[in-house]
């Protein structure tokens, strides 16, 4: 199922824009003090560390992603996500505009 909207939250009003405009997102954080980010990916390839692990959660476009170590590109459509390691990289392949929210585990 994809979240379709998020209820009660402190939003950080600037915007997180990373790769020239490619990747723009808000952070936020619910009233029990988790810490998420909304965002969208314009079509691009590419590559985003992480230190905290993250789940990536699809809620309008597709991507392909590629984790740390790994050769393989996966699929990831609305209604689907995928989890990266805390400590790691990925690459995301983007050919249409990718809406997610970013859950930090």
């Amino acid at each position: 199922m994809t979240t379709a909207s998020i209820d009660h939250v402190s939003l950080t009003t600037k915007a997180n824009v990373y790769f020239d405009g490619k990747c723009v997102s808000h952070s936020f954080t619910l009233a029990d003090g988790t810490k998420k980010s909304v965002g969208v990916v314009l079509p691009a390839t590419l590559t985003f560390g992480t230190a905290a692990a993250e789940i990536m959660e699809c809620v309008g476009g597709a991507c392909e992603y590629k984790l740390d170590g790994s050769d393989e590109w996966k699929k990831s459509e609305a209604g689907e996500s995928f989890h990266i390691p805390a400590n790691s990289k990925f690459d995301i392949r983007v050919t249409e505009a990718y809406h997610y929210i970013c859950h930090y585990a």
